[in-house]
C-alpha cells in the first residue's frame, strides 16, 4: 500500500469520526430544545436551513436541473425522508438518546429488504441473520412486557413504534434513492428532501403547540441542530470518497457510541444491561447487512 494510499485511508477514516461525532452532537441539541419546543418546529427550523444550502448547491454546480426529470419518485423520496426526519426527532424528544440512535440505525435491515421486494436485489443468508438480530436487539431495547413480564423502566412502545416508523421510512427513502440514481444528479435528489420538509413541516409545525425560542433556543437550532447536520453531511461525503462503504458503515457506528456517551454525561440516562446488549446486536446485525 502506498502511503498517499495509507493516508487517504487515514483522512477518510478522521472524517467518518467527525461525521459520527457531529450526528450525535446535532441529536443532543435537538433533545435539548426538544424539551421546550415541538419536535417538528425544530424540523421546520432544519429543513428551511438546509433547503437553502441545497438550492445554493444546485445552481453552483451547473450540472444539474432543479426540479429533476423523475418528480414523482422525486417527491416520494422527499416525502418518505421528511417521515423519518420527523419520527427520528420525536423519539428523540421521547427516548433515550442512545436508545433512539440504535432505533434508528436498523435502517440498513430494512433497505435491504424493501430492496429486495421493490428492486428485486437478493439477499443472502448472512443478511437474512443480521436482520434477525437487529430486531431481536430492539426488542431488547424496547423492552415489552408480554416478553419481559414488566413495563417497570421500560421505554412507551408507542414511542418505539415511532422510531421504527422512521428507521422504516428512512430505508424507503434510500431504496428511492437507488432507484433514481440513474436518472438524477445527486444534489437533484438531496434538493427534494428538504423542500418537501419544508412544505410539509409548516402545516404540522403550525398544529403543535408552537413557542417562541429563546435566543440561546435560537442558536442551538440554526447552529447546533442544522449547522451540525450539514458538517456532518460534509464529512460523511468527504468520508465516503476516502473509504471504501463497509469500512466507512462500520466507522459510523461510533454514533451509538458517542450517543451513550452524551447521554450519561448531558442527560444522565444509564443504559441497563438489556439496552447495551440491544444495541450490541443492532450494530452486529446491520454490519452483516451492509457486508452482504
Amino acid at each position: 500500500m502506498t502511503t498517499s494510499t495509507t493516508s487517504q485511508r487515514r483522512m477518510g477514516l478522521l472524517y467518518m469520526v467527525g461525521a459520527a461525532f457531529f450526528w450525535s452532537l446535532m441529536s443532543v441539541f435537538v433533545k435539548v430544545v426538544g424539551e421546550h419546543l415541538p419536535s417538528q418546529q425544530i424540523v421546520l427550523v432544519r429543513a428551511v436551513v438546509t433547503l437553502a444550502y441545497s438550492y445554493l448547491l444546485v445552481r453552483w454546480s451547473g450540472a444539474a436541473r432543479l426540479w429533476g426529470s423523475n418528480r414523482r419518485l422525486l417527491w416520494l423520496r422527499g416525502l418518505l425522508g421528511f417521515t423519518a426526519l420527523s419520527c427520528f426527532f420525536f423519539a428523540l424528544t421521547k427516548l433515550p438518546l442512545a436508545d433512539a440512535t440504535v432505533i434508528h440505525y436498523t435502517n440498513p435491515v430494512f433497505t435491504a429488504l424493501i430492496a429486495a421486494v421493490v428492486l428485486k436485489e437478493s439477499i443472502e443468508p448472512a443478511e437474512w441473520v443480521g436482520a434477525l438480530l437487529s430486531l431481536t436487539g430492539v426488542s431488547f431495547i424496547a423492552q415489552p412486557s408480554f416478553l419481559f413480564g414488566t413495563s417497570s423502566g421500560s421505554p412507551n412502545l408507542l414511542y418505539v413504534g415511532v422510531a421504527l416508523l422512521g428507521a422504516l421510512s428512512a430505508a424507503s427513502a434510500y431504496v428511492v434513492v437507488r432507484k433514481l440514481r440513474d436518472t438524477e444528479h445527486p444534489l437533484v435528489i438531496v434538493f427534494y428532501f428538504p423542500l418537501v420538509a419544508t412544505i410539509g413541516s409548516i402545516p404540522t409545525a403550525g398544529a403543535a403547540d408552537l413557542q417562541w425560542p429563546t435566543a440561546w433556543e435560537w442558536l442551538f437550532l440554526i447552529a447546533g441542530v442544522a449547522g451540525c447536520a450539514q458538517v456532518a453531511q460534509v464529512f460523511l461525503t468527504k468520508g465516503l470518497h476516502a473509504m471504501k462503504a463497509g469500512r466507512a458503515m462500520a466507522v459510523s457506528y461510533l454514533q451509538i457510541v458517542f450517543a451513550t456517551l452524551w447521554g450519561i454525561l448531558a442527560f444522565h440516562e444509564i443504559p441497563d444491561l438489556w439496552s447495551l446488549l440491544g444495541a450490541g446486536l443492532v450494530i452486529g446485525g446491520t454490519v452483516l447487512v451492509s457486508r452482504g
